[in-house]
Parts: structure tokens; sequence; C-alpha cells
């Protein structure tokens, strides 16, 4: 069982490929689709509500792309997953009431507990996890971000 949805995981997979790949120059979000092999306009919306909410910034431009807006070790997993999450609720959904009475709230409570493990795993885990995995390039101890 998957607790995470789809939109959840592309963040946090958008968000630790941009850590991994943003030495010192932003990632097009061409480049992340294409690397991950996800259509960009999906993806796209995923990055706007990170940049939204302050984890990402965007740079404009022809070598314009998204680069981290905090350090790694201030970007917590649970805020990224929060914010996907609160993307993907803008659309309406309506729910039959044994659903909403029932199992919902059972569920979101599953998913606060864990949430809150999450927010104790930082991007910047993610990324020396990723590293030592052989993904992208090593980044110096601090876990600092260019700008």
């Amino acid at each position: 069982m998957k607790l995470l949805p789809r939109t959840a995981r592309f963040a946090l997979m958008a968000t630790l490929d941009v850590a991994l790949h943003a030495r010192g120059r932003p990632v097009s979000s061409k480049q992340l689709a294409a690397r991950h092999d996800l259509p960009p306009r999906r993806l796209e919306t995923v990055l706007q509500a990170l940049v939204r909410a302050g984890i990402l910034k965007s740079v404009r431009g022809p070598a314009g792309g998204y680069a981290l807006a905090r350090e790694r070790r201030r970007l917590s997993v649970g805020e990224i997953v929060r914010v996907a999450l609160r993307a993907e609720e803008e659309a309406p959904d309506v729910a039959p009431p044994l659903l909403s009475a029932v199992l919902e709230p059972i569920i979101a409570e599953a998913e606060e507990s864990a949430l809150r493990q999450l927010d104790d795993v930082t991007l910047d885990d993610l990324h020396a996890r990723a590293v030592t995995l052989g993904f992208g390039e090593r980044a110096d101890a601090s876990g600092d971000f260019e700008i």
C-alpha cells in the first residue's frame, strides 16, 4: 500500500533532483522531466507549488530553471509532502458519505502520524543517501546550496 500520492512522490523526487544537480546553476524543468521520463506539464504544476511554498525558487531566462530556496538541512520531507498534498487538494473531490465519515478520519490520522515522522527527515538526509547510492554529484559537508 502506498500512503503518499504520486504528486507527493513527484514533489520529493523533483526537490531531491534539484538538490543533486543544481550545483551553481538552476535545473530546467525539461532536464528534470527528461531525467525521470515524466511529462513536463505534470511536473511543472508540482514545481510551481514548491516555488509558492518557498521550497524552490524559479530563475527566469534562457539559463533559468529551479534552485533550492533554502539550505537542504532546513527543508524537511514532511514540509515538501504537505505542499504537494495541498496542491492535490485544490482539485475538488466529492467522496461518498461512508468514505468521508468513517474511513477518511482514520486515514487522515495515519497520514498525520506519518508526516510527523517525515518532519524528522531533511532534504540533506535524502541527498546524502542519494549520493551514497551514486546519484548526482558529491556536495560539501555543510549541505549548503549556491544562489
